[in-house]
């Protein structure tokens, strides 16, 4: 399977060092249909509920990883944030959607969730944990006016976004 560990978008004493924000974890080089690769993005949030473009980061991904065509996995291991894919042209689209799930999931409405954040881990729910976007000719292939956010419920927070590319 390849000539062994080799470290894609840091050096080996960077990855070792640990560079703040970002995690590459090694990977055996193969044929080029066998490439994958994993890394870890550090999102700070900004406020309570707001939605985070994440596009240009994980496009930075996908452009260290090499792979020409496969697919981008992005996934957050959190229960009050999620991710989702939507417009990024025009801001007001964001303000529209956090407004409208305000009023779906009020965040006081009798929750039996003793935390006092029931809302933020229903909408989370609402929004999925994970994505997976086709990469064609070393890009994400999102539409014209597309962009992945994170999702922010119970903020403001520090996030981690696993985004994991397969060659395929």
């Amino acid at each position: 399977m390849g000539q062994g560990p080799h470290w894609i978008g840091l050096t080996r004493a960077a990855a070792e060092r640990g560079v703040p924000g970002v995690l590459s974890v090694p990977l055996a080089i193969g044929k080029p249909e066998e490439r994958r690769m994993f890394e870890q993005l550090g999102i700070p949030t900004p406020s309570h509920a707001c939605m985070v473009d994440i596009t240009a980061q994980v496009q930075q991904i996908v452009a260290r990883s090499g792979i020409k065509e496969g697919i981008c996995h992005v996934f957050v291991p959190h229960t009050t944030a999620g991710l989702t894919i939507n417009e990024n042209a025009d801001p007001t689209v964001q303000s529209d959607i956090l407004r409208e799930l305000d009023k779906i999931v009020p965040w006081r409405d009798g929750y039996d969730h003793a935390e006092g954040n029931a809302a933020a881990h229903i909408k989370a729910s609402m929004m999925g944990a994970s994505h997976a976007v086709l990469v064609v000719g070393g890009r994400l292939r999102l539409g014209t006016w597309q962009g992945i956010y994170l999702t922010e419920f119970d903020g403001p927070r520090s996030r981690q976004v696993w985004v994991k590319v397969v060659a395929g």
